[in-house]
């Protein structure tokens, strides 16, 4: 199965790595699509290492063929996975706003999509974030419960990503 996963700017990110791990040693083609916010978390060195791929960082990067790149991986996924989701991209793809590579990817995409919410838990709680959350979910967009726990911020409460085995579990077509 060919998945692209997006990754979002949270200090999630580090579990991201292990889920492409799971999904490459599950047989998967896995190509990563990283935020500009990402990059501040983890390198994509690291995911062109464990993918075997490379990584997709910039909506108008010199294209390796004529294909514009947000299309090419839309039409190409079997599953798209954002990993973490944040607040932001959340609400991006909620109201249909594709303003940088992976948000144009998820909205041009046909295949199912599943996303693994990761933020403070005043943020998760936050009744826009559940409006969001709530269209996506009407939508058909699988969402991976955040845990309850010690937050990065400090605070404990829930907003802390799956755990890259519950995400992969997600992660079936049916």
């Amino acid at each position: 199965m060919k998945v692209v996963l997006g990754v979002t700017g949270s200090i999630a990110a580090y579990k991201a790595c292990e889920l492409v791990r799971l999904l490459v040693k599950r047989g998967d083609e896995v190509h990563v699509v990283m935020t500009e916010h990402a990059r501040a978390f983890v390198t994509p060195l690291t995911f062109q290492t464990l993918s075997r791929n490379p990584v997709e960082c910039d909506m108008f990067a010199s294209p390796q063929d004529w294909k514009p790149e947000h299309i090419s991986l839309a039409a190409a996924a079997d599953l798209v996975v954002v990993a973490p989701a944040t607040a932001n991209i959340l609400a991006k793809m909620a109201h249909g706003i594709a303003d940088d590579l992976l948000s144009s990817t998820l909205l041009a995409t046909k295949a199912p999509v599943v996303v693994a919410p990761a933020m403070n838990d005043g943020m998760w709680t936050n009744p826009a974030t559940q409006a969001n959350v709530a269209a996506l979910v009407a939508r058909g967009v699988r969402v991976v419960q955040p845990g309850t726990g010690e937050l990065a911020c400090g605070t404990s409460g829930t907003g802390r990503m799956a755990e890259p085995s519950e995400i992969l579990s997600a992660c079936s077509i049916s």
